[in-house]
């Protein structure tokens, strides 16, 4: 009989147990979160939760917009009317405890109703800046494309650089600072096309679509409940100004491999080379959709962005900043098709 015969095979077998414990053990060690996201995910449910009471469905919407506040981002609400984009960002806003302020565009609005002007006080002989409604945490800019392209270039330096200047004084915004803007179509009366320059500012841009038939009869069915109650009266706050920030320093920390970072600048490259777009994105898509990724996977209660959460912020990050070329949008193609047949043919790098 050989030595390796008389071996004891029970020995034999718990060395090799042994092994694969101590390796399952370092497997577990290796997988732990590195970031504490427990808190972070408890007050999403919580935002949830109280939307839900007012909003019908919409769920891919409201995860959008979390993703959104979590990346400090601005949001572009696309929808016909009376499909409650004006409800849903005020509901919002009802969840975070921070100064809110609405801006009703019109076409008669002037930059200085925006911003603020100058005014001269007698008393001192001097001219003190008075701030306007844009000096806030949070800003519903409510049907954004019924102002003219001098009212929107007000709003160009806010919301990239989260100041403002006037007569040379510039004037830090308070973080955190979040717009959310509704637009209705473009094809409505009364509606200017928004400039380039400002829809490359919005982190997204959502597209709100009617309810199917259950989803309207619930939404009747809450009407009728209320009868002269207001529908956000009962909404309670969730997130402090502190929560925030804290939340946005959080979710910048998320990691993201090297393969992936390749990925995203594929996908934005892609759409600049594409024969069906006329105009493709800009490196501020890059980063919106890298910024919006660690939202998704901090949404999801994730310290690492996947490839999902890249695909899932691909389209609300481009479809706004690209342009169809002409003919093909008189065949009725659209962004969202162009864009998403783009992620389906670039590979995710190995």
């Amino acid at each position: 009989m050989t030595e390796f015969e008389n071996e004891n095979p029970d020995h034999i077998n718990t060395e090799v147990t042994s092994t694969e414990n101590n390796s399952l053990e370092n497997d577990n060690i290796n997988f732990q979160s590195r970031l504490d996201l427990a808190e972070l995910q408890q007050s999403i449910s919580q935002i949830k939760e109280e939307i839900s009471s007012v909003i019908v469905g919409q769920h891919k919407m409201v995860d959008q917009l979390l993703v959104a506040i979590l990346s400090n981002g601005h949001v572009l609400l696309e929808g016909v009317p009376g499909v409650a984009k004006t409800i849903t960002a005020k509901l919002l806003s009802k969840t975070l405890s921070l100064d809110f302020s609405r801006i009703q565009f019109t076409p008669d609005l002037m930059p200085s109703d925006i911003l603020g002007t100058s005014v001269f006080d007698m008393s001192k002989s001097t001219f003190d800046f008075k701030k306007g409604p844009i000096f806030s945490n949070f800003v519903l800019i409510d049907e954004i494309n019924r102002a003219p392209a001098k009212t929107q270039a007000a709003l160009f330096e806010v919301m990239e650089e989260r100041q403002i200047t006037v007569e040379g004084n510039s004037y830090q915004m308070e973080a955190p600072f979040l717009t959310i803007a509704t637009q209705n179509p473009i094809e409505q009366e009364g509606t200017y096309r928004l400039p380039e320059a400002q829809l490359d500012r919005f982190l997204f841009k959502i597209t709100i679509d009617y309810p199917n038939l259950d989803e309207e009869i619930i939404i009747l069915q809450k009407e009728n409940e209320l009868q002269d109650k207001n529908k956000l009266q009962d909404i309670k706050p969730v997130l402090s100004q502190q929560d925030i920030v804290k939340y946005q320093k959080l979710v910048k920390q998320i990691v993201i491999e090297p393969h992936l970072l390749e990925y995203i600048a594929k996908v934005v490259t892609n759409t600049r080379e594409n024969a069906f777009l006329y105009l493709g994105a800009s490196p501020r898509a890059s980063i919106a959709i890298l910024n919006a990724a660690k939202g998704y996977a901090a949404l999801r209660g994730r310290d690492f962005v996947t490839p999902e959460d890249i695909k899932e912020s691909a389209i609300p990050v481009l479809q706004h900043r690209v342009v169809v070329a002409p003919e093909r949008e008189m065949e009725g193609i659209t962004s969202p098709e162009i864009i998403k047949q783009i992620i389906d043919t670039v590979e995710i790098p190995r």
